[in-house]
Formats: structure tokens, sequence, C-alpha cells
């Protein structure tokens, strides 16, 4: 969906990505636009998946950090949810909404939006590893923030732009993303496969202002409400210790 300025924020993205294409929601009326995101069951968008914790051996690849803060980027679908989730869980210190897996250049919303830049929406999280760890962030992503056995798309929107990806940025992430997928299957707690990506992070570069702390900002708006609220509640439900009431939010 193409964006041109405050106003048009305003009004259209409330539904984010309809079944159409993203580019061409701007052509929509408010109403048909709504009719559209309103297609996706609501038992799907709100599902949590209860997963197991990070084995002994999931923990154990990140074994040697001693790092104050500790940096990670996810990315599962719209970067709204995602950053909403991580502002709201304990130890967290800042979350970012942002773009990552192509190039500098093209780190651009319009162009992301296309689908063929490389980009995936994405957060970068920053944390204090003494109150909450990487292992712990990963279980957060898998079962609260995400659907990963959705392959290039996430409940109304769809493209490479909104693949599950973990993108690691030491051989420690690298191991720890790959254990805790594996576990996961093993338990076949999904009803498919994890098709989430594990790749290197080649460069993160911060969306734009307009994007940051937007579930906070604009809880009523349409879909923030069908799909990113849920998952605050299924972090709060799911895992109670991990979750905080007052979101770290981004500074503008």
């Amino acid at each position: 969906m193409k964006l041109t300025d405050n106003a048009t924020t305003t009004a259209i993205r409330q539904t984010k990505r309809p079944i159409l294409n993203k580019m061409s929601a701007l052509a929509l009326t408010g109403a048909l636009a709504l009719a559209g995101l309103y297609l996706v069951p609501l038992s799907a968008a709100e599902k949590a998946v209860v997963i197991p914790a990070p084995s002994q051996e999931v923990v154990a690849s990140l074994a040697g950090a001693n790092a104050a803060t500790e940096t990670a980027v996810f990315a599962g679908g719209c970067f709204w949810g995602i950053q909403a989730v991580f502002q709201h869980t304990q130890g967290v210190t800042n979350a970012v909404s942002g773009y990552a897996g192509g190039k500098a250049a093209d780190a651009d919303y319009e162009r992301v939006s296309g689908g063929a830049t490389g980009h995936a929406e994405s957060v970068q999280v920053t944390f204090d590893p003494k109150k909450v760890s990487y292992a712990q962030l990963l279980q957060i992503f898998f079962s609260v923030a995400h659907d990963p056995t959705q392959l290039n798309r996430q409940y109304p929107d769809s493209g490479t732009q909104y693949r599950s990806a973990v993108f690691y940025q030491d051989a420690r992430q690298k191991l720890a993303a790959e254990r805790y997928i594996a576990q996961i299957d093993g338990a076949k707690s999904f009803p498919a496969k994890i098709v989430t990506q594990v790749a290197p992070l080649q460069g993160f570069y911060a969306a734009e202002k307009y994007h940051q702390n937007y579930a906070t900002l604009h809880p009523d708006a349409a879909y923030i409400a069908r799909f990113d609220l849920p998952k605050l509640g299924n972090l709060k439900a799911t895992l109670p210790a991990l979750y905080r009431e007052q979101p770290s939010l981004v500074s503008q």
C-alpha cells in the first residue's frame, strides 16, 4: 500500500494489506479495504501456540556472552505487531521497526512493499541478557509474535517482504535458532513444519518515523485491533513472567 502523507496514513494504513496487491490498496475506499481485511478468520489471527521452552541444548548455544546489552533481528509479517510484542517484553530496552535482508538503497517502505528488494519488514530488538535471554526472545517470536509455518505471508499480508526470518548476528544466535526450530518441529507444536529463514544479518535499516510505535499510537486502527492487539494478550496469557504492561517505546 502506497503512502504519501500523514493524512493518507491515517485514512489507509488501518488496513495495512488486504487480499489485494499492497500497492493497489491506495485506490480502495476505506469500506472496501476493511471488507478485504476481515476475510481472514478471527480465530486464525488470534491463535497462540504453546511451544516447549528452549531446551538446555538451545540455551547452551548462547554460552560465553558477557555483553551488557545485545541485539536481535526478527521478521514475521507486518513489523507493527512484532514491534509491539517485543516492546511489551521484560528486559527489552528498545524495539525498532525496519528492514533487513536487502540493500541500504532499497530500505524504503514503498520499494520494500513491491516485494522485489530482498528486504523483509523486521524489528531490531535491544535487550538486557541478564533480564531476558535470546532463547526466550526466540520462544516469544515463534509462539506469540507470528505463525512461523506461513511461507512468504502472514495472515492478510503476502509477499517475501512478510516472510518469517531470524537474522543472526553471530554463530551463537545462528546455532540457537537452528536448534530451537528443530526442537519445536520435533515436538510437533504446529500442524506444519516451520519455514522460518535463518540468515546472517547484512544490515538493519530503521523504518520511517510514522511506522515506529504504531500499535501503541493507533490501538483503535482496524488492522492493529484485528491482528496485533491479540498478540499482546497472548503474550500476557502464555508467558506472563516475560510480559510488561508499559511498552519500551522508540524515541521520536
